[in-house]
Order: structure tokens, then sequence, then C-alpha cells
């Protein structure tokens, strides 16, 4: 009987033994890469957000000035060729302007004297050659607040498709070089994550400034794409 035990548990033993080391045999040898890629272009299309800006004692009276000047924006930019489409109101404000009464016997009480509207317009410029003249025509048709311009590009997706298959290729080729200096053999992809991309978008401000010709520089932009791709190492030979 007691032999019967030890045989028995010297058969449990052998087994765990067994099943831990086909455990330790099925764990994964994995690689994790990022692979990277850049692509530089020039714009074809310019982004400006500009706006008219009045004060009045009244608020009916600042709106009134500012739906005026908006409309002559409007017509102005029309008249260069710009689409319904590419224009886009982005806010319309009134405000409060406050004043401090500074009399001796006032206690410096602040006080209303008067109203500042604002309305806000985005505007898309597709031909860059008259971007310049459009700025200096807004100007001059009652303009006085610009948020700033942006460069960019007509498909955007199309670059990132581009740049994907590079990122791709990158990561690939990292990986391959890893595994080479390991001593091992690249296997096959067992995940691809993307982390995005960036650029594209390049931002300026601008100072109000009426020029007779306004200098704008489009210069190049730069689309960015990363991901992490999963690999399997193998050792040479199968061994």
């Amino acid at each position: 009987m007691k032999a019967k035990k030890l045989l028995a548990a010297a058969l449990m033993l052998s087994m765990s033994t067994g099943a831990l080391a086909a455990s330790e045999a099925e764990i994964p040898r994995q690689i994790t890469v990022t692979g990277e890629s850049k692509l530089q272009m020039a714009p074809e299309l310019a982004t400006i957000t500009l706006g008219v800006t009045e004060e009045a004692e009244e608020a009916a009276a600042a709106m009134s000035a500012v739906a005026e000047g908006m409309q002559s924006v409007i017509t102005r930019l029309k008249d260069a060729g710009i689409a319904a489409e590419d224009m886009q109101t982005q806010q319309i404000a009134m405000h409060p302007v406050w004043s401090q009464d500074r009399s001796y016997d006032s206690g410096g009480r602040r006080g209303i004297t008067g109203f500042e509207a604002s309305n806000t317009l985005m505007v898309r410029v597709r031909d860059l050659s008259e971007l310049g003249p459009v700025l200096d025509a807004v100007l001059t048709a009652g303009a006085n607040r610009f948020q700033g311009l942006s460069f960019g590009v007509n498909d955007p997706s199309a670059a990132a498709d581009q740049i994907r298959g590079e990122a791709v290729k990158d990561a690939i080729r990292k990986a391959e070089h890893l595994a080479e200096a390991a001593g091992m053999e690249l296997g096959p992809v067992r995940s691809i994550s993307e982390h995005g991309g960036g650029g594209g978008r390049p931002m300026m401000t601008m100072e109000m400034a009426r020029s007779d010709a306004m200098p704008i520089e489009a210069g190049e932009l730069t689309f960015t794409h990363n991901v992490s791709v999963v690999f399997d190492m193998l050792v040479p030979g199968g061994e």
C-alpha cells in the first residue's frame, strides 16, 4: 500500500514538472518596435480667422456697426472669388464696456459706459497666390481683428494614408536589425497599434497692420505618423 502511494506521488510530481516545462516553452518571444514616418509637402490652401469689432454707447448701435462692417467684408471676399462654402461665421458676441469713476466722492464705483460687439468669420483661401490680396482687401473693407492664419492641404487623409505604410515599413526595418543583433530571426507580426500623427497645420498670428503688399510665405507642411508593431522572435534553426 505504501509503495502504491509513493508511486502515485512520483507520477503527480512528474506530471506537474512536465506541465511547468510546457508552460515555460509556450512563453512567446516577442519584440515591440515603434515605426515613424514623415512627409513634407507644399500647402494647398490657407484658413484665416478674422473679425469686425465695434464699440458704441448703445448695444444696438454697436451690433449694427458690426453687421455693416462684416457685410462689407463678406462682399469683398465674394468679389475676390471666395465661394460661400469657404466662409463660416464662428462667433457673434456682445460685451459691456466698463469704466471706473475716479471722482473724489465716487468710492471707485464701476459703471457701464458702452458696449462692444464682434463678429468672427472663418475664411478658406484655396488659391494661395491670392492670399496677400485677399488679406489686403478685407482690411480695407473693415476687418479689424485677426485671430490667426493656418495652412493645410485639400485631402489630409491622403497624406496620412501615404505615410501610414511608411511607418510600418520603418518598424519592420528596425525589428529586423534588432533581431539580427540579438542572434534571433524575426517572426510574424502579432499586432499593430497606431498612435496617430501630427503636423500639417502650422499656425501664425497676424498683426493688424495695413500694407500695400501683405508678404506671405507658405513654406512647407510636415506630416508625421507613428505605429507600434509587435513581432514574434524565432530561434534560428527552430531550436
